[in-house]
């Protein structure tokens, strides 16, 4: 008989063994970087137990009458371990509407994990998903290089490296957030937005991640004109943040930096992912800003978010 149990601070240690255990987990769902701004969101995070036995994590967050996936994560469906199927994928969503009738919950919002961070398949959500009569809310295209097969560099991204290394710009790890974050909300700022993340709390995180959540930075005479914060997981690197000034964009440095990152995690990732290109919902295609990334020979990888109406 699977039960579901809500997650409090009790829970920390079980949720964190479990998901380090678990076939397509990420440090992204572990308590000590879901909790760092739990000050934002209603966290309403669950936890399926078959008899006495923990069979799966459940990131929620409560936004009125939805439920929706964390609300603080790029996406964060079922968290599982090899010993899930099929049956009884489809066993914890009933369940799981019977919990959301119960607290007035009126929708599911569910941001599946992309296949490319599972180390084993893992999409037995997506059909459980099908079979209960949820409907596509949104598909984004993220750009992502399977490290193992990698499309070619465009002749332009190339003629830019070069200048970059003629240049002498240097490629070095750092932790200067203060300043990355200055770049970073320059470029923002024409765009009327800014980061999602301050440098005190990229500071904070890295520390309790610090080999999963890195910054590299792209110095020309003395001064970072690129930088990137990427997370490293099981298998994926991703490109939190990209970040170039005008002289960078003048003598190839961000693209330097991209491929010297590409090249570092050629042999010990499977997947090198830039997130993202669209906006209202999937609606909008940023034609140029999925060009550039295509141009470093990746291709698209599709977030999938679904809508369960209850």
């Amino acid at each position: 008989m699977i039960k579901i149990i809500e997650y409090n601070n009790s829970h920390k240690q079980t949720w964190n063994e479990f998901l380090q255990g678990s076939k397509n987990g990420i440090f992204l769902f572990d308590r000590n970087f879901m909790d760092y701004h739990s000050d934002r969101f209603i966290d309403n995070s669950l936890m399926f137990y078959d008899d006495e036995e923990l069979i799966a994590l459940l990131p929620m967050s409560k936004h009125d009458s939805q439920l929706r996936s964390h609300g603080g994560l790029t996406f964060g469906g079922f968290i599982v371990n090899s010993s899930m199927k099929q049956h009884k994928m489809i066993n914890c969503f009933e369940i799981l509407k019977d919990y959301m009738k119960a607290k007035k919950y009126t929708s599911l919002i569910y941001k599946a994990i992309p296949y490319i961070y599972h180390i084993q398949p893992s999409q037995e959500d997506m059909y459980a998903l099908f079979d209960a009569g949820a409907k596509i809310f949104k598909t984004e295209p993220s750009t992502t290089i399977d490290l193992t097969n990698p499309g070619k560099l465009t002749k332009g991204r190339k003629a830019q490296i070069s200048r970059a290394k003629r240049e002498g710009v240097i490629i070095e790890q750092s932790e200067d957030f203060d300043t990355f974050i200055q770049l970073e909300n320059t470029v923002l700022e024409k765009h009327n937005t800014k980061a999602v993340h301050t440098a005190e709390e990229l500071k904070l995180l890295h520390s309790r991640f610090p080999n999963e959540i890195q910054l590299w930075t792209a110095v020309y005479e003395e001064k970072i004109i690129a930088a990137s914060v990427i997370f490293v997981s099981r298998q994926t690197v991703h490109t939190q943040y990209l970040a170039a000034d005008e002289k960078s964009r003048e003598i190839g440095a961000l693209d330097l930096l991209i491929k010297t990152l590409i090249d570092n995690f050629s042999s010990e990732k499977k997947f090198f992912d830039f997130g993202i290109s669209t906006e209202e919902n999937g609606k909008y295609l940023n034609e140029g800003l999925i060009s550039q990334k295509e141009s470093f020979g990746g291709r698209t990888v599709c977030y999938n978010t679904m809508e369960l109406i209850i």
